[in-house]
């Protein structure tokens, strides 16, 4: 009896496009925010969780029509809350913080 070898399926697993709009879902303005865009030119958004930094790039450079220099992205964690008389836990949700070249500004801050 001869035994062939079990040969498995490999699965591509492709990335999802996401539309500008669809990756930036609103601007975080706080004292920090306000302080680190004057300041360092950089600004902060809350964004989808399966953006990448390229994406979050492209989505800030075609909104606000600026030229971006660095992204750097963390996912904040869910924190505890309580619920009536249950304990629960907010969403993460992920954040981006955008510097922009010298010359570029975005209004909206």
């Amino acid at each position: 009896m001869v035994c062939k070898p079990q040969t498995h399926k490999r699965v591509v697993l492709t990335k999802m496009e996401l539309t500008p709009s669809q990756v930036i879902v609103k601007p975080l303005v706080t004292e920090k925010g306000v302080h680190r865009s004057t300041r360092y030119n950089q600004y902060s958004f809350q964004v989808n969780p399966l953006a990448d930094k390229v994406d979050v790039k492209r989505a800030v450079e075609s909104l606000f029509d600026v030229q971006v220099e660095k992204v750097r992205t963390q996912v904040r964690k869910g924190k505890a809350r309580r619920y009536r008389f249950r304990n629960g836990r907010t969403k993460s949700w992920k954040k981006a913080i955008v510097t922009l070249a010298a010359d570029s500004r975005i209004e909206l801050f």
